[in-house]
């Protein structure tokens, strides 16, 4: 185990290598910070990513360039209606050999692989959908009662598109629960989309290069979990994860008047890892009141419902979540 100094001296030269890492990202996929850094505290954490947003906002070239950046093998399936299991998983083939005897193989699908591009994943049916569940929570799959280990690291970046819903099917609760972050997709502001449009339309667009290698990304990954959190932002997270829940006595007016149901558990780990991660991509060493603050949103919004009655005033999850972190972190800065 080393040091407390040499802890330190691993975080900043991870942080100066991520800083390296954005710049190569930013080559490729302009502006959006914010959601460059959402995907990257994704990775950095092992989870999985649902990126929200309209078509030709960048989300599959952001994907594409995440592989090439992080050194891992990608692979992309886009979502159809009549899209099935084995189309996702792979399949057993009989074949039949030169001498005549004949044996099954397997023929390994997209999901074995790295980083998995799941395009509109809510255009498949449920039955496809759950292909996914073992393997975004248990990081292998079981065909023909064998259980077969996907790549080493393995992370998920699906893809929704928030106004088409005709020919879709929602993802279910225990699905959207397997994804550590959601991140919101917006249009570029004016000076973004100046840039993109210069940069994408001459003769030369520009190359992301890799900066980190698999093994990198894993040791990244263990290495942020040795990051220090101090008790009173353990504290500030349960605050905030039970104070979402409208049946928990903790819970303000604001979340009992317009959430159906709240935040299980595993969102208290996913702020504890995400809060790490902001820090360190903040260069900082130690998160604070504020990177709760930053990820309430991110990894509450696709684990709450809003009730009928809040729908139909036209409440937003996020304003909810919103006033209700600011009133944590104040209440706990106060104390």
């Amino acid at each position: 185990m080393p040091s407390d100094a040499e802890l330190v001296t691993q975080i900043e030269t991870l942080g100066d290598k991520l800083a390296e890492a954005r710049t190569s990202i930013a080559k490729r996929f302009i502006g959006q910070d914010s959601v460059v850094d959402l995907t990257l505290t994704s990775l950095l954490c092992g989870g999985h990513a649902l990126l929200i947003g309209l078509p030709g906002l960048g989300k599959t070239m952001l994907v594409d360039t995440l592989s090439t950046v992080m050194g891992l093998n990608g692979n992309r399936i886009q979502f159809t209606p009549d899209l099935m299991p084995a189309d996702i998983l792979g399949s057993e083939v009989l074949e039949t050999s030169a001498d005549g005897t004949r044996d099954f193989r397997f023929i390994e699908g997209p999901v074995f692989c790295q980083l998995l591009m799941a395009d509109e994943i809510n255009r498949a049916s449920p039955r496809t959908q759950s292909a996914l569940l073992q393997a975004m929570q248990e990081k292998e799959v079981t065909i023909a009662g064998e259980h077969r280990a996907l790549g080493t690291p393995f992370h998920v970046l699906a893809t929704q598109n928030p106004i088409e819903q005709e020919g879709t099917y929602p993802l279910p609760e225990a699905q959207l629960d397997r994804f550590l972050v959601q991140i919101d997709v917006p249009y570029p502001d004016r000076e973004t989309e100046r840039d993109i449009l210069i940069a994408t339309t001459g003769v030369i667009e520009g190359e992301a290069s890799a900066v980190f290698t698999a093994d990198e990304l894993l040791e990244a990954q263990t290495l942020l979990r040795r990051m220090p959190v101090g008790d009173a932002i353990v504290e500030m997270i349960l605050d905030l994860v039970r104070a979402c829940r409208p049946d928990d006595e903790t819970a303000p007016e604001i979340v009992k008047d317009t959430v159906s149901w709240g935040p299980g558990p595993r969102a208290a780990q996913a702020l504890m890892l995400t809060v790490r991660a902001n820090a360190l991509l903040d260069g900082r060493l130690v998160p604070s009141a504020e990177d709760v603050r930053a990820m309430a949103a991110p990894v509450l919004t696709h684990r709450m419902a809003l009730s009928f009655a809040a729908r139909a005033r036209g409440e937003s999850l996020s304003n909810v979540i919103d006033q209700v972190a600011t009133q944590i972190t104040s209440v706990s800065k106060a104390a």
